[in-house]
């Protein structure tokens, strides 16, 4: 009689397995968790430069040096929040801030009084890039809304207007992360926009060096600078939010 081929365990195994891996689709990838962290700062920040509230009005001019800038200064504070699932980046950022300055306006000595208050806020998507070593670089797109608030009175003359303007810029935006030794970070963020949009020009420009206390809490110091120069139907402000920060992140 022929012999019969003999099947060995082994490749009986072999073949239910072959088998199984034809018939079966591949298991999903789980899902990537969305992370997010809020910071909030205490800002340094007065307004720098010139506010004119209406064509041949009488211009407001803020100090530039940081004592004098903190002097005119009321109260400023910004909120960023950051949230990331993989690659994809949502950043949101609120700033506030309140000058108020007195004086006497050229050229007839009269004395003067004004206000300004700045609000904006951004918002931007983007992506996450790992470029190594720790460091991550976030490109973003989006927008930045503004409200500015003014007041300009001159009683000699009997002046006292206060007007308003609002708009919205498209902007560009890097944000830049990177350790330096245990537990310290260095970040770094810059945003362009304006384009002629809403205002002619404005960008930001924030660093910050950060502590990690404990897995979900950071503590920041640095310096910030928002920029901007906004004219319509007379009205221009061509100046700067610019000051240092000292701020608290909490991780989730």
């Amino acid at each position: 009689m022929p012999r019969k081929p003999s099947i060995s365990l082994a490749s009986l195994v072999a073949g239910c397995m072959l088998a199984g891996a034809a018939t079966l689709a591949p298991m999903p990838a789980a899902a990537e968790d969305w992370s997010g962290q809020v910071t909030l700062y205490g800002w340094g920040a007065g307004v720098t430069g010139d506010f004119t509230p209406f064509t041949g009005g009488p211009t407001l001019s803020f100090d530039k040096s940081l004592s004098e800038v903190l002097q005119d200064l009321d109260g400023a504070f910004f909120v960023t929040g950051l949230a990331r699932r993989g690659d994809l980046v949502l950043f949101a950022d609120f700033t506030y801030s309140a000058s108020s300055r007195e004086g006497l306006l050229p050229p007839v000595g009269a004395p003067a009084s004004g206000e300004v208050t700045i609000r904006s806020l951004t918002l931007a998507a983007g992506q996450r890039f790992d470029v190594g070593g720790g460091t991550t670089v976030d490109a973003m797109g989006g927008l930045r809304a503004w409200r500015l608030d003014g007041q300009v009175s001159v009683p000699l003359v009997g002046i006292s207007i206060a007007p308003t303007a609002d708009f919205v810029d498209p902007i560009l935006a890097l944000r830049v992360n990177t350790p330096l030794a245990d537990r310290w970070s260095l970040l770094g963020y810059l945003d362009l926009g304006g384009f002629g949009v809403g205002s002619d020009l404005t960008y930001q420009v924030a660093v910050t060096a950060n502590y990690q206390m404990n897995d979900s809490l950071y503590l920041s110091v640095g310096w910030r600078h928002l920029y901007v120069d906004y004219s319509d139907g007379g009205t221009v402000f061509k100046g700067s939010m610019t000051g240092p920060l000292l701020g608290a992140t909490w991780r989730f």
